[in-house]
């Protein structure tokens, strides 16, 4: 899989403005909604793991927003984890001892198999003691969302009832891709949730 995350790839998807499926203001606005979630509910954030963490686009917003906490990149991309220190793995392969307050995994578990994402999904229950945030490509959101010529086709898809019943094994859904985990000791207001 590494070698699929090579400098084309980033270049093609993150670099090239014409080509690219996001931008520094859109992560920006991403890591300020992230942060202002985990303040919203009242967890101190003092770990942050951003599994897939890619070129590191919600790295400097995230560190603004939430000074204190330590962040680590978790990179499948060999070429990345040079380029950026990045630790040098897959959330399905990851096997550091270490928890974190906030996880985030964005738009990684479509590139994985189906053994693969359970163990993904698992290893995110496992490093995670309080707010996931999690997005995936789904099968609707290729059929109805996404910019085709955007986005990279070479994923397997799922559909989101899928990923949210696995979910909610260990966490509760906040909505807007946020899921708190179970054992949590925080209190949510029931609207406050997705159900």
């Amino acid at each position: 899989m590494s070698e699929q995350f090579d400098r084309a790839y980033y270049q093609r998807f993150y670099v090239n403005p014409r080509t690219a499926v996001t931008n520094r203001a859109e992560m920006n606005a991403r890591g300020r909604l992230i942060a202002a979630m985990a303040d919203h509910i009242g967890l101190p954030v003092r770990s942050i793991l951003d599994a897939g963490c890619g070129v590191g686009l919600l790295r400097a917003p995230l560190k603004k927003a939430l000074p204190k906490a330590s962040y680590t990149g978790l990179e499948v991309s060999q070429y990345l984890c040079q380029k950026h220190g990045w630790i040098h793995s897959g959330i399905q392969d990851f096997s550091r001892k270490a928890v974190f307050d906030l996880v985030i995994c964005y738009d990684v578990l479509q590139y994985l198999k189906a053994a693969e994402t359970q163990r993904a999904l698992a290893n995110l229950a496992r490093v995670c003691r309080g707010l996931l945030y999690f997005g995936v490509l789904t099968r609707e959101d290729w059929e109805e969302n996404c910019d085709q010529t955007r986005t990279d086709p070479a994923v397997s898809l799922r559909g989101g009832a899928w990923y949210r019943r696995e979910l909610k094994k260990n966490f509760r859904h906040l909505g807007a891709g946020f899921w708190l985990r179970h054992d949590c000791p925080l209190t949510v207001w029931e609207m406050d949730t997705a159900g």
